[in-house]
């Protein structure tokens, strides 16, 4: 089962930007321009924050495997309009469409969950999520090289055989895990408002979000930083930008070993330290004017590490604050940190413009981990059942 709900949780980060390569052919195909295309990984965004709130408490009346299968199928019936759009409309709205996958994200950590006590449900979201790495770290590059030889409609063909793949392993091999079936959804409902009253639970979504906010804040002025300041040629940047997803896997792969032993608490604390770590030594070579490609990607590998330690033990922490709202805390958690690390990303576009490009990213990214660590550090310690 911990494979489907990894094969199902990597369908939605590889949809996000599997097609960024081919904007500029989907543009010139749909007679339209780049930033109208780009539309489609900004909606697509906006919809997965919005459908995860929505999952959980569907989930929690009716089940976690028939809200992930209809959210599978959804993906389908998105993918087949961007495959047929030949308007930049339609090709937007199956985009949107598409974002139904994220109910694979959002429940699969419930359904861990479910499954599992809290100390060691922190270390399987830790296996699980190591999909949500591996997935854009080679999305790029899979993408730039279908559009080049077979064109920009290959890239939807795939993703429909991985949807059609997911959605066969979720109906085959996905038990219902939900202990609390059967609740009205107007109760559901009523548990973000439990939620929202519950510090705890604040503390650990905190947590995951700002340390997320740390790495998107990276994605939002990167790409400026290595074209205009290290004169990096895209490709090149592609291929620095792999550490960072590397670390990712990495620090996932370390939660799934240790968590049991060291517990959700200091796991938190220890992956906020290694993210901050790396930031501070990012901003060294800025601040004596000598950053070089190693110098700001090189410590990414550290940065993805702790993300990858910080963020399942968090989230784990998180949906086990109320086991009966477990589906409902899992969207919000979802939703909060796609939200603040779309803030943190569109704040370094912004910024990171000009001589101070490289200083402006790093400080966003400073804040965000000097905030995750605080967190961390006030985090309740939890029972592990």
């Amino acid at each position: 089962m911990l494979v489907t709900l990894m094969i199902a949780s990597a369908i939605s980060p590889l949809a996000i930007n599997i097609f960024i390569p081919s904007m500029a052919t989907i543009a010139e195909a749909l007679g339209t321009d780049g930033p109208t295309v780009g539309l489609g990984l900004s909606l697509y965004l906006v919809a997965v924050a919005v459908l995860q709130v929505i999952a959980g408490p569907l989930s929690d009346r009716y089940g976690r495997r028939p809200v992930i299968i209809g959210g599978m199928v959804l993906f389908l019936v998105g993918t087949a309009i961007c495959l047929f759009s030949e308007t930049i409309g339609w090709f937007l709205i199956g985009r949107i469409v598409q974002a139904a996958s994220a109910t694979g994200i959002a429940l699969s950590r419930a359904i861990v969950r479910d499954v599992y006590s809290r100390r060691r449900s922190a270390a399987m979201i830790g296996y699980v999520t190591m999909g949500l790495a591996v997935a854009p770290m080679i999305g790029p590059a899979v993408g730039g090289v279908m559009d080049t030889w077979l064109g920009w409609r290959s890239v939807f063909w795939l993703l429909m055989a991985l949807g059609v793949l997911s959605l066969v392993l979720v109906h085959f091999d996905l038990n219902e895990t939900n202990p609390n079936l059967g609740t009205p959804v107007t109760r559901q409902l009523s548990n973000y408002g439990k939620l929202i009253s519950e510090p705890s639970f604040w503390i650990f979504a905190g947590a995951s979000s700002f340390i997320t906010a740390a790495f998107f804040g990276f994605l939002g002025g990167a790409t400026f930083v290595s074209v205009e300041v290290l004169r990096l040629t895209p490709a090149e940047y592609g291929v620095w930008f792999i550490l960072c997803p590397l670390g990712y896997a990495i620090g996932n792969f370390l939660t799934g070993r240790m968590s049991e032993r060291v517990g959700i608490k200091r796991m938190m604390v220890i992956g906020s330290v290694l993210t901050l770590a790396s930031v501070l030594v990012i901003l060294v070579p800025i601040l004596l004017d000598r950053l070089s490609p190693l110098s700001l990607f090189g410590p990414m590998i550290l940065l993805g590490i702790g993300n990858g330690m910080t963020l399942p033990s968090a989230t784990a922490g998180g949906v086990s604050v109320r086991t009966d709202a477990a589906g409902a805390a899992a969207g919000l958690l979802g939703s909060a940190q796609i939200g603040l690390g779309a803030i943190a990303s569109s704040i370094t576009a912004t910024f990171a413009v000009g001589p101070a490009a490289a200083t402006s990213l790093v400080l966003v990214m400073l804040g965000a981990a000097v905030l995750a660590l605080l967190l961390s550090l006030i985090a309740p310690r939890v029972a592990e059942t």
